[in-house]
């Protein structure tokens, strides 16, 4: 049988990170980081990512492998995360896979189409468009190249409208050609899957508001003023896009105060995290643990343990 891998998921601010921190202790891990923010270098404070001191008691991967300027997608992140998983397994170790993207948890395990890379200098051409024409005018557009993906986007999506168009511009095929496409899908690996979720919904949101706080205090807007002096940085990059960093890139070109930007970076934090557990909650064949269980580093490791042996057996 395949040696097992785990995958530990949750919302933004549930402690992944302390939860698989301590299971490292007791279990022979690799941590892979499922982040589509820690993959930046230089961006430390607004993405919430494991310091030096963790990562050397721990081995982490899949971390500061792309500079803020660059683009990474789901297909690279899958075949980055399966070289990784069997070269953890050829050490004797077992795979930690750890984070809160879950299209890429989605492409690992059902396979994605090979979609043309994003190339910022047509997102920034769309967006300058749709600022000046709106989305829906935008979403007309769509409506000439590709009438069936149009049909599926909302007209005031502008993220999947603004793909749907990139991938156009860049390929010249419409989008619904590249979905028609088969997707190549291996992955067989026995999986244990853990998912860390709040029973109660408001004391995630009040932890996410101290997390937000507590990344201005330790410098999120000075960490984006020293990325900018570094590199040629604009506001659409998908680097750029993370939460927290667009909401400072916001307050550093005075379209809103400090204040604004708090509310603004906590409202969007919020936003994603009700995304993340609408996903985690349409998940099938899983182990929950309330998040806030003053047991729940023990009750994560027990079943982690319990899901170990049964494969072993």
């Amino acid at each position: 049988m395949a040696t097992p891998i785990v995958m530990l998921m949750g919302p933004t601010a549930a402690g992944k990170t302390q939860v698989a921190l301590e299971i490292a202790k007791r279990l022979p891990v690799e941590i892979v980081s499922v982040d589509s923010a820690n993959v930046y270098s230089q961006m430390n404070i607004g993405t919430a990512k494991p310091d030096s001191v963790l990562r050397q008691l721990v081995p982490h991967h899949l971390i500061d492998i792309i500079s803020p300027v660059e683009a990474y997608s789901a297909a690279r992140f899958r075949q980055e995360a399966i070289e990784t998983i069997d070269a953890i397994h050829v050490r004797g170790r077992i795979p930690l896979l750890v984070g809160g993207t879950f299209f890429y948890f989605n492409a690992l395990q059902k396979g994605i189409h090979d979609l043309p890379v994003t190339q910022p200098i047509v997102r920034l051409q769309i967006e300058q468009e749709a600022k000046l024409q709106g989305w829906p005018a935008m979403h007309r557009r769509l409506q000439g190249i590709d009438p069936a993906m149009a049909e599926k986007l909302n007209r005031h999506d502008g993220q999947r409208i603004g793909r749907a168009l990139e991938i156009y511009e860049q390929s010249g095929y419409p989008m619904s050609e590249w979905l028609a496409k088969p997707v190549y899908n291996s992955f067989d690996y026995p999986t244990i899957r853990l998912v860390l979720e709040p029973e109660i919904r408001n004391v995630l949101h009040e932890r996410i508001a101290v997390r937000f706080r507590n990344m201005l205090t330790a410098g999120l807007v000075d960490e984006l003023q020293g990325l900018k002096k570094c590199y040629e940085l604009h506001e659409s990059m998908p680097s750029m896009r993370c939460v927290g960093y667009r909401q400072a890139w916001k307050y550093l070109d005075g379209l809103i105060d400090f204040k604004e930007m708090e509310e603004a970076g906590i409202a969007a934090t919020r936003q994603l995290a009700r995304r993340q557990l609408t996903w985690l909650r349409s998940m099938k064949d899983v182990n929950r643990v309330n998040c806030f269980d003053e047991n729940v580093v023990e009750k994560s490791y027990q079943l982690v343990l319990q899901a170990l042996d049964r494969i072993k057996g």
